[in-house]
């Protein structure tokens, strides 16, 4: 009897595990397949990108943008880049 109890701990404690791995990967790809431009309400070119006016270079750009509100030439060590990802994330950023 403990032998046949130890197996259906062993299954019962498998099935959990592999249950929580697969609801774990079907949150992470749902909340990775809506991009950054669509989960912000960013307007978009024809490819996807995020129409954007950079605060640092004073130009307008298409980049991609990351599902925390950062373009892709983000740089964490410029205070106009950390700028412009909040307003991202608030939904004031400046777009064409």
């Amino acid at each position: 009897m403990d032998e046949r109890f130890e197996r259906f701990v062993r299954d019962t404690f498998r099935n959990a595990g592999r249950r929580y791995a697969e609801a774990r990967r079907a949150y992470r790809e749902g909340r990775d397949g809506e991009d950054g431009a669509e989960r912000f309400g960013l307007p978009t070119d024809d490819e996807g990108r995020a129409r954007l006016v950079c605060r640092r270079h004073a130009e307008k750009r298409a980049v991609a943008v990351d599902s925390e509100g950062r373009p892709a030439c983000f740089d964490p060590d410029h205070a106009d880049c950390q700028g412009c990802a909040e307003d991202v994330r608030e939904g004031v950023v400046e777009t064409w």
